[in-house]
């Protein structure tokens, strides 16, 4: 028989054994107070800057005498007024000129979203035969400028679809976004294929799976697509002036230009009706951004597959 030896418990210096820290790299480094107050010193000098054209733009719509100096971003209380947007309402009805683009827009808007989520699931999850040559040529369509498909895409519709003065006209040439393909793409590749396959084998089809499991995954990328494709048909000008001859069909910026163009010289206030216009057209854009800021926000996707 073997003797075994009896281990012997290291001496204790007396003093209590230190825990390591663990430290969590994840969590944002916290700043002091003085760094705290210079960063909040720079965001409000940055935001004023921004914001200082937005206010110049109100308070020059609402003026009765123009005052294009740097005072007049402090006008007189006597001197405003809302003539300004009655003035240019009873030029170019600023309520059919919204509703033209209304419907402009949401037109394109349900086309970009509606053909970019099939894409961009067809490009990202499905395996077929030349998905890298589609990809590939949906990248390619981004450095070709729109102004130079502009007058063959004219001849097209005008011409040959007969579709001038028509919404459709109007909806077709921005109907699918390149843009937006890539960014469904970006977001279907983040989820993990393994929901995809439980839904398969609990015999979901393809539009099923595309319903129920990933579009509630990739709501940041549906608010994102709608919000960058609503700025573009909205302040869109060269198309639905090219495809629109009848003013009730115009957008408000084909609208607009219009009157800065032939009846704002003959305007008691040109300036400031022309600057309620730009009101009345930038604010439908900067509702939509309050309203829907809090969906940029990334989703933690990989929760839904348990480790």
């Amino acid at each position: 028989m073997t003797a075994t030896t009896p281990r012997v418990a290291p001496a204790s210096s007396g003093r209590p054994a230190r825990k390591r820290r663990k430290v969590d790299m994840s969590s944002p480094r916290q700043l002091s107070r003085g760094q705290a107050v210079l960063q909040g010193i720079v965001l409000t000098i940055g935001a004023i800057a921004f914001l200082f054209p937005f206010y110049y733009m109100v308070v020059g719509s609402l003026q009765a005498a123009p005052d294009t100096t740097v005072a007049g971003a402090f006008p007189n209380p006597a001197n405003i007024t809302v003539n300004n947007y009655i003035n240019i309402n009873e030029r170019i009805n600023l309520g059919t000129g919204l509703i033209s683009s209304g419907i402009f827009t949401g037109g394109v808007i349900l086309c970009t979203v509606v053909f970019g989520m099939l894409a961009g699931y067809a490009l990202s999850i499905l395996q077929w035969r030349g998905r890298g040559t589609t990809f590939a040529l949906a990248l390619l369509v981004q450095v070709v400028p729109f102004q130079l498909l502009m007058v063959p895409l004219y001849v097209l519709i005008a011409r040959n679809y007969g579709l001038a003065d028509n919404y459709l006209g109007m909806i077709l040439p921005f109907a699918i976004n390149s843009t937006a393909v890539l960014i469904f793409r970006q977001y279907f590749l983040q989820i993990p294929k393994e929901l995809f396959d439980a839904a398969r084998i609990d015999g979901a089809g393809e539009f099923a799976v595309l319903r129920r499991i990933a579009l509630p995954l990739v709501r940041p990328a549906l608010v994102t697509v709608l919000l960058l494709t609503f700025i573009g048909p909205w302040n869109e000008f060269l198309w639905p002036f090219l495809i629109t001859k009848e003013a009730s069909m115009q957008p408000l910026a084909v609208s607009l230009a219009n009157y800065i163009s032939t009846v704002a010289a003959s305007s008691t206030n040109p300036y400031g009706a022309i600057l309620a216009g730009a009101v009345v057209l930038a604010a439908p854009v900067v509702v939509l951004f309050i309203a829907f800021q809090r969906y940029f926000t990334s989703t933690d996707i990989g929760s839904g597959v348990k480790g």
